[in-house]
């Protein structure tokens, strides 16, 4: 069964449902954004987005994208190219590298929101991806964050949209807010 056209192009319903939580106008970074689904989206709600991929072919997509910024870049050979406090939400979708984690949380601002969805153990029965590095463990999201930034919501099981697999994501927010209510969007 092939993903349909459309899945591939529409972003996350995850990161649907949270980006408006980033502060208007703000700067979010799309990390491995692919041919840049989510940085698509993000400009649509008028955030200035950095896209970063280290696949130039794919960061092609987006030239010309009003509100969208490309950077190619190889995180995980080369040093972390942001410092601290350098965005006021960062998507991660469909990507896993474990030792940039410390450094995500370091690059959101007071209040940041980190929108993160990927595969976790158990989609290898399903399909790719399928080595155990590139799958989540049961909670690792949740221990990442912990003491770091404040759980807004966390989820992890099967998904069958846009295609069967195994999931987990985590929506967050730095600290540093106030004691505020939120309005999650449901």
């Amino acid at each position: 069964m092939h993903m349909r056209q459309h899945d591939q192009l529409e972003a996350s319903a995850w990161v649907r449902r949270f980006a408006r939580l980033i502060a208007p106008g703000g700067a979010v970074l799309d990390l491995a954004c692919g041919q840049g689904r989510h940085a698509r989206h993000l400009a649509g709600l008028g955030y200035q987005v950095e896209a970063l991929d280290r696949d130039g072919a794919s960061l092609a997509a987006l030239e010309g994208v009003a509100g969208v910024k490309t950077r190619c870049a190889d995180v995980e050979g080369a040093p972390w190219p942001y410092p601290a406090g350098s965005f006021d939400g960062i998507v991660v979708t469909n990507y896993l590298h474990r030792p940039l984690m410390p450094a995500l949380l370091d690059a959101l601002r007071p209040r940041g929101v980190l929108i993160y969805e990927t595969f976790a153990l158990g989609n290898e029965m399903l399909g790719r991806p399928s080595k155990p590095e590139f799958l989540l463990r049961p909670h690792e999201l949740l221990q990442w964050v912990q003491g770091r930034v404040q759980v807004l919501a966390f989820e992890q099981g099967r998904v069958e949209r846009p295609k069967p697999a195994v999931i987990q994501r985590i929506c967050a927010i730095q600290r540093g807010i106030e004691a505020c209510r939120l309005d999650l969007p449901e």
